[in-house]
């Protein structure tokens, strides 16, 4: 069994594992994650967006002109996959939203980490895979960039059409329109991301020594930093995740299976070398969900009497299952070398 041949039939079984037990998805235990209400401390959050946005910056100081020259010159592997990620992945979740029928703040976490760009470590995991490493940092720098606009965009179009089609055949009463403020979002995303990007660029530009010799040791302690203020700002709620986390250990398993899925096929779809579909599939699936987490727990976005517990454990759990399974996905591909 090749690669390829055990990836669509892995994906086919779990999809035929979601319609047989669709069910489980639509029964009431979900319901109390919506009242689930997660402590986090002002500064925690100080914290967290200074180590995201601390991150980007490592990210930055890897990106080069030649990556973006390289681009120019084929650009269709990276068209390919700034679709799948930017507006299929946010699409396809909404169909899957409207199948599984979790409850709202479940469904609005799926919608938001679609929303987000992809996670950094998906440099790290697709080198590991033996994929096209150029690609996948430049896919990095152009989703960044491109999500000051898309993750307010996608967020508020697909959440709004996922309210009112709630509001249209759910059976548990109206939910308010989904009101936020974009210009808000717009701000908090372009601090978090654009800003750290343009000032890792501006140093990797003028500072080339320097850059070779920083480079590594900031990727690798902001990723830690980052790490561990996760893990703080989830022992300060470990016992609700702990209570909470297995409601959403299956939907989120699926929606990762899917956004991998969706990369994969659609790069194959657009005959791209397996190389560059293994990926488009690794950038697709790896989000940025620390993103997620940073902007709803932003006041000024989320007022703070939401109920965002089903959204928050969505997140976070997001975060550390797309590590799992990226990891996974990537030891497999390395031992199947990209022939076809």
């Amino acid at each position: 069994m090749n690669g390829s041949f055990a990836f669509i039939h892995s994906f086919l079984l779990l999809w035929a594992l979601l319609i047989l037990n669709r069910e489980t998805f639509m029964n009431n235990s979900l319901e109390v994650l919506d009242h689930v209400r997660l402590n986090f401390s002002p500064s925690g959050l100080v914290f967290l967006n200074i180590s995201l946005a601390f991150i980007m910056f490592g990210v930055a100081l890897g990106i080069k002109v030649e990556h973006f020259s390289d681009i120019l010159r084929n650009p269709k592997s990276a068209i390919v996959g700034f679709i799948s990620q930017t507006l299929l992945l946010p699409a396809l979740t909404f169909l899957l939203v409207l199948i599984l029928n979790p409850t709202p703040t479940v469904a609005l976490g799926m919608i938001l980490v679609a929303a987000c760009p992809g996670g950094n470590i998906s440099n790290f995991i697709s080198s590991m895979a033996n994929g096209n490493v150029a690609l996948s940092v430049s896919l990095t720098a152009i989703s960044t960039t491109a999500a000051i606009f898309f993750t307010p965009f996608n967020f508020a179009f697909w959440g709004s059409m996922y309210i009112d089609f709630y509001n249209a055949h759910g059976a548990d009463g109206l939910l308010r329109p989904l009101v936020i403020d974009k210009m808000q979002m717009f701000q908090t995303v372009f601090i978090l991301l654009g800003i750290p990007v343009i000032i890792g660029l501006f140093v990797a530009k003028k500072f080339p020594r320097l850059t070779e010799k920083i480079k590594k040791p900031i990727n690798r302690g902001s990723l830690l930093f980052f790490i561990l203020m996760v893990i703080a700002m989830l022992s300060a709620n470990f016992s609700q995740f702990t209570s909470y986390v297995h409601l959403v250990f299956l939907i989120v398993l699926i929606h990762n299976a899917l956004a991998l899925a969706t990369g994969y096929f659609f790069g194959k779809l657009n005959k791209l070398n397996l190389t560059d579909q293994r990926t488009i599939a690794i950038e697709t699936g790896i989000q940025n969900s620390g993103l997620a987490l940073a902007l709803m727990f932003n006041p000024k976005i989320f007022p703070p009497e939401m109920e965002l517990g089903g959204m928050a454990i969505i997140a976070a759990w997001w975060g550390i299952w797309h590590i799992i399974s990226g990891l996974t996905i990537a030891w497999y591909w390395s031992r199947k070398p990209a022939i076809a």
